[in-house]
């Protein structure tokens, strides 16, 4: 059996939020359209992998909850609809170009980790998401900063 991997997956809560997943449950995580990004959710992703759940453009922006992959990765309908914001004509369905993997409620924190929390904390010095330039969308995290952030995530509030 594979290794469970850790990552960490923004969302604007406006579009869709921890409250939202926590709601439906379960959820397709769509419209992801940045390759390396993709390419986690095809090549990495896998049942049981789990996920810190980031708000972005929030005040404040931050990890919210824990979610949990509960689908590895398939074609993302979106692209096919030329209605949908995220259409793409590029991708046919013989041909998928975009990936989803489906995501699974698992916690809500009861507040927000704060990305400045996130920088000012030693043991994440070296986490993706606190370095400069890293604006992924849905980026790998090492297990042990995976277990800091719970642990500051389940004192917030």
């Amino acid at each position: 059996m594979a290794k469970k991997r850790y990552w960490l997956m923004k969302s604007e809560p406006d579009a869709y939020s921890i409250d939202d997943l926590k709601k439906e449950k379960c959820a397709c995580w769509d419209g992801v359209r940045n390759y390396q990004a993709r390419n986690f959710m095809r090549d990495d992703m896998k049942v049981g992998d789990l996920v810190l759940y980031y708000h972005s453009n929030s005040k404040p922006s931050g990890v919210v909850g824990i979610a949990k992959v509960c689908r590895e990765g398939y074609p993302d309908h979106t692209a096919f609809d030329c209605k949908d914001p995220h259409y793409d004509p590029k991708s046919k369905r013989e041909s998928p170009v975009w990936i989803m993997v489906d995501l699974e409620f698992v916690e809500k924190f009861p507040g927000t980790v704060a990305l400045d929390t996130l920088k000012k904390t030693p043991a994440l010095k070296e986490m993706l998401v606190i370095k400069r330039g890293q604006r992924l969308s849905v980026q790998p995290v090492a297990k042990e900063h995976f277990e800091v952030v719970r642990k500051l995530g389940q004192k917030a509030g």
